[in-house]
């Protein structure tokens, strides 16, 4: 949780007496900052405490923010015990209290560019003042982990105690508990360490390691953990060590209290010999000397916070120097030589309103939530996914709950789980969500596909026309035909508008055959609007056409006009990506790869016995039944029919010249690649014979690994398996395996430097 500026929703009214000074506060002043004061201790005590926040660290910045201005504006306010003037968190009495050598600060923490700005400016004027002796500003920048602080105490190397930070001088022993993190030294290395010295760091759940734990904890009828910074902190409080040691944690460390003889002159000095010393240093660090950099630095991690070893909510800003630390020192709460820059708030609360489902495209119904609109990761959300009935079980939230709503940058947005504390609180009470036993669109009989099937499906795959929506919508999309003029509200207008009673399509058949006559009825519900506002009422006005006028008659719009270009150009996409559009259950991008370089044509896989399909690398039984049960269905058959008299290509051309160099070879690829994206990657893979595998296994040949490249890299390095740059991959590509062992020295060099570089 932050506790530094922020957005503030109001602003204190400031009152001047005759002679200049502040007024004294009025009273509805006074009563406004009790009640704030007293609900920032509230939710910093459920925050810290009992790993259950009550809001999300968005809403209380905003709080404290507006405490800080009110403050600023009365210092007269202020007392000791204000939450402004206490570092966050206090110590349980669950666990013995130990005291820290030397006290544990929070960080101030900015929530814009043009805060950081600001702030940069007051510590470079500060340096300045101190004259010719002060080190230049140098700037360590390092992401800032959302997890659990923790201050290690070593003497002669070896690990006596572990604690949280607590309210900073004063922590929760957790030394039993730290102890079965397999990361953090017992015994440090070598002999060159302080004979006692204080280790600060974050302990963190890795976000793919968060994510199997949280589905192994559904898979098991549990509820799922609420985030992976609540995770480590309740994990580190576990009574038991035995039950700790059942969580993934991880910690990276970022700082020293007290020590003995270290002779370090900076931060970034420090790291190295803490890394040196068998501590675990997070490879997220620079020392920048210009403002531009740290603004690279801070964009950079923001354009990648989704493909981290971890979760996390900013970057760090320190002086690197510690002269230069000691002369700046320090407020009642935190350094003035280091900074905290937030990132957008991506995990909000807001009330869950009601719970509907979705039809999709192969039939399975969907619930979803319907919320309190709010603004999260820079977009408006009032809708969320929650998968199927037994995660909603799973999850445990009820209609009218307050929820946990998290969008982690492009992703889905989802509901988390509910504020229990807050569930008996509402009005009207909160209540059960009920599956319908009848499809919303058509109403048929629903059922599972098969016996033991968690999904639930409506069997009416030709007649429904939400199925029919979600398929035309699916195949125009990216990894599919690819046409941007056929968007979701595009999809709605051609198979259920409000006019007329038959839509254009009534089958995905039909999709190429379209006319600009076809369309040119179709109307659409629309709210009217006044002034750029919904005024609550609706009309009926064309989609595809112009509304038209006396002058100038009803004609085609550019986006329609656009749209029959796009499906032209559709007609010319690869074999793969037509079987990707059909909508065949459990036929993604990679299967149709697969099928598509084994049979080439259309009208082979239609032929290919079961057995045959189901040998093809990658397909496996259940596509091939899948595929088999498809092509039975006469409507099916005739789709691709009219696709392919109306021109779409039914058959690859096959370079036969393109040599088979990684014929029998398993490649994976991770991370981020200059040159490559992730399916550039895969198809050459594909092209030279090879498979293009997902996931590290002893069967993995070679992981390709680019910036980023997170914990497939270390199974791959568990596995002993061979590790390429993006040179090393071209070289595989272009000459295969028995080139790239005679290169053997450079590639062992690439395989280091990707090391080096994750």
């Amino acid at each position: 949780m932050s506790t530094g500026a922020g957005p503030a929703e109001k602003t204190a009214t400031r009152t001047t007496a005759p002679d200049g000074q502040d007024a004294i506060p009025s009273e509805s002043v006074r009563e406004e900052y009790e009640n704030l004061a007293d609900l920032v201790r509230k939710y910093r005590f459920a925050y810290y405490q009992e790993d259950a926040p009550l809001v999300s660290d968005a809403e209380f910045d905003t709080l404290f923010r507006r405490l800080e201005e009110i403050e600023a504006l009365h210092p007269e306010l202020v007392s000791n015990d204000s939450p402004t003037q206490e570092v966050g968190g206090e110590v349980s009495a669950a666990f013995a209290a130990v005291e820290h050598l030397q006290r544990m600060y929070s960080l101030e923490d900015v929530f814009s560019l043009g805060e950081l700005e600001a702030w940069l400016n007051r510590a470079e004027a500060s340096i300045e003042k101190l004259g010719d002796g002060a080190a230049k500003a140098a700037w360590l920048t390092e992401l800032k982990i959302d997890g659990l602080a923790v201050n290690l105490l070593y003497r002669d190397g070896k690990l006596v105690r572990a604690a949280t930070r607590g309210d900073g001088t004063t922590g929760e022993d957790i030394t039993h508990n730290v102890l079965t993190i397999k990361e953090i030294p017992q015994q440090l290395n070598g002999d060159s360490f302080p004979a006692e010295m204080e280790v600060r760091g974050e302990v963190f759940i890795p976000s793919q390691a968060f994510a199997e734990f949280n589905e192994a904890l559904i898979e098991a009828g549990k509820a799922p953990l609420a985030n992976p910074r609540n995770a480590a902190a309740g994990s580190l409080r576990q009574k038991d060590p035995a039950e700790t040691a059942k969580r993934p944690l991880k910690m990276f460390v970022h700082g020293i209290g007290a020590r003995e003889g270290l002779e370090a002159r900076s931060q970034s000095e420090t790291y190295a010999l803490l890394k040196d010393w068998g501590l675990p240093v997070s490879p997220y660090f620079e020392v920048l000397e210009r403002r531009e950099d740290v603004l690279a630095f801070i964009k950079k991690y923001g354009d990648q916070r989704h493909k981290l070893l971890h979760e996390i909510d900013g970057i760090v800003i320190k002086v690197d120097d510690f002269a230069t630390q000691r002369a700046l020192g320090y407020t009642t709460r935190v350094p003035r030589w280091a900074v905290a820059y937030k990132y957008p708030p991506e995990e909000v609360h807001t009330k869950l309103l009601d719970i509907m489902v979705n039809v999709g495209r192969t039939g399975r119904v969907t619930p979803f939530g319907m919320m309190e609109p709010v603004k999260v990761a820079g977009s408006t959300v009032e809708m969320a996914t929650l998968h199927n009935q037994d995660v909603v079980k799973a999850k445990g939230v009820k209609i009218g709950d307050i929820v946990v709503l998290r969008k982690a940058g492009d992703v889905i947005p989802e509901i988390v789980g509910p504020v229990l504390n807050l569930r008996d609180q509402q009005d009207p009470p909160v209540r059960d969500f009920v599956m319908p036993t009848e499809c919303p669109s058509c109403g048929t009989p629903l059922a599972p596909a098969k016996e033991g099937d968690v999904d639930i499906r409506c069997p009416n795959a030709k007649s429904c026309p939400s199925q029919l929506r979600e398929r035309v919508f699916h195949l125009a999309g990216r990894g599919a035909f690819d046409i941007e003029a056929l968007g979701w509200e595009a999809a709605i207008a051609l198979t259920q508008p409000a006019e007329p009673e038959v839509p254009p399509l009534t089958s995905e058949a039909a999709l190429f055959d379209l006319t600009t006559e076809d369309l040119a009825p179709v109307k659409i519900r629309r709210e009217k609007r006044s002034k750029g506002v919904g005024t609550g009422e609706y009309e009926l006005v064309p989609y595809f056409y112009s509304k038209g006028t006396a002058k100038s008659p009803s004609k085609p719009t550019a986006t329609t006009e656009k749209l029959f270009k796009e499906l032209e150009k559709a007609k010319a996409q690869p074999l793969w990506r037509v079987l990707v559009a059909l909508s065949i259950r459990h036929v993604g991008p990679r299967a149709s790869r697969a099928l598509a370089q084994a049979f080439g044509t259309m009208d082979a896989i239609r032929a290919a016995s079961e057995e045959d399909l189901a040998h093809v690398d990658g397909v496996g039984p259940t596509i091939a039944a899948a595929l088999k049960e498809w092509f039975a269905e006469d409507w099916h058959r005739e789709i691709v029919d009219r696709w392919a008299a109306a021109g779409v290509r039914m058959e690859d051309e096959r370079d036969e010249s393109m040599p088979r160099t990684l014929e029998g070879l398993t490649v994976v690829v991770t991370g981020s690649l200059p040159n490559f994206s992730r399916d550039e990657a895969k198809e050459a893979i594909l092209l030279r014979g090879g498979k293009a595998a997902g996931s590290v296994s002893k069967n993995t040949s070679y992981l390709v690994a680019g910036e980023s490249a997170g914990t497939k890299l270390d199974k791959a390095e568990q596995l002993g398996i061979p590790v390429l740059d993006e040179d090393g991959f071209r070289l595989l590509l272009e000459a295969g395996p028995a080139a790239f062992a005679e290169a053997a020295p450079a590639a062992a060099d690439t395989a280091e430097a990707v090391e080096e570089d994750a």
